[in-house]
């Protein structure tokens, strides 16, 4: 039998109708989901039965063969045993430690449920993993957030809450939060809250809740730039230098180098149908290609690949890479680079 691999979503649900599994290996980059996930596993027992059938461990202070003992009790209050293993990823203990755990996840005890927690790195231990085929464990890994997974997981995040959001609102709520997955859970909790049950977010209700402005953000910054408005460009621009905490500028060169990459790509698309192009950019929306389609007839392949190279050089100076400039005069800068681009490159 093989380890079943699952979604947050799915093991969410799976830990809520009291479906387990003997052992979980939760790893990954993003703490946020393994956070969430040992939480609802702490919760298993009930409060009043976790002195005897709920027990936390740390991994660096707890051999595998202690780890191995408790969950080889029995229990005394109800039908289980839960015994959480933190921080494995920490130095000290890794794959020679979590491999000595085989043994166990291969026959694990019945009546025990096993959940060992890798938070922030991705656990090297295919001797455990193996093992954990044989008995039936779940492997959960939790990646972190790309730019092109933004969207998808705030449209999941927005439906879980019972919501629903409009495009522009979710394009302000992807440029505040970035690949920040507690911030999305945050703010989509917090308009929640506010908004209750069934309701659409749009960008007003964003504007008056979080603070974010409906006109002032990277989603208009690009169209603007996408029709070459310049002076809507450059106010936006002002209006990021004056607001630094709504937009950090660490957004600035992915999102941008993103949307004038996906450009490049469309003009030696050869099919630009919707159908196409939402394919081939991995956009899952069609009014997504407004700005797409407004950009292609105002940048030529040779300004595209200029433009690209003007992100990478702001990219690097903003972070300090033979530049001392204020990260919004070097934006300024790139924003004026790329209205005035005369694709001259040199190769």
């Amino acid at each position: 039998m093989a380890a079943e691999t699952v979604t947050y979503s799915s093991l969410r649900r799976l830990i809520e109708s009291r479906q387990f599994a003997p052992v979980y290996l939760l790893h990954g980059d993003e703490g946020y989901y393994i956070d969430e996930l040992v939480k609802a596993f702490e919760e298993v027992i009930p409060e009043e039965d976790r002195a005897f059938d709920r027990t936390i461990l740390y991994a660096l202070e707890n051999s595998p063969s202690r780890v191995i003992d408790f969950c080889r009790r029995c229990p005394m209050m109800g039908d289980r045993v839960v015994v959480i293993v933190k921080e494995a990823q920490v130095s000290g203990c890794g794959g020679n430690w979590l491999n000595a755990l085989a043994p166990y996840a291969a026959a694990p005890s019945p009546s025990t449920v096993l959940v060992i927690c890798s938070r922030g790195a991705e656990a090297k231990c295919k001797a455990l993993t193996d093992a954990m085929k044989k008995g039936g464990g779940i492997v959960y890994e939790s990646k972190k957030l790309n730019e092109r997974s933004i969207l998808p997981t705030i449209a999941e995040v927005v439906a879980e809450r019972g919501l629903r959001i409009e495009p522009k609102a979710q394009e302000m709520l992807r440029d505040f939060v970035g690949t920040d997955l507690s911030r999305i859970y945050n703010q989509v909790g917090k308009l929640a809250m506010v908004l209750g049950p069934g309701a659409t977010i749009t960008p007003e209700s964003i504007q008056r809740n979080i603070g974010i402005s409906k006109d002032y953000n990277l989603f208009e910054l690009i169209k603007a730039l996408s029709l070459r408005d310049a002076p809507k460009a450059f106010t936006i621009v002002d209006y990021f230098r004056r607001n630094p905490k709504e937009i950090p500028y660490v957004l600035f060169s992915p999102n941008l180098a993103n949307y004038f990459s996906n450009l490049l790509v469309t003009i030696y698309t050869p099919d630009k149908s919707d159908e196409s192009l939402m394919s081939t950019l991995r956009i899952p929306k069609a009014w997504q290609l407004k700005e797409i389609r407004s950009g292609i007839r105002n940048y030529s392949a040779w300004q595209l690949i200029e433009i690209i190279s003007e992100i990478r050089r702001f990219d690097a100076r903003s972070k300090g890479v033979g530049s001392r400039m204020d990260p919004y005069d070097l934006f300024h800068e790139l924003i004026f680079n790329i209205l005035n681009a005369r694709g001259h490159v040199n190769l």
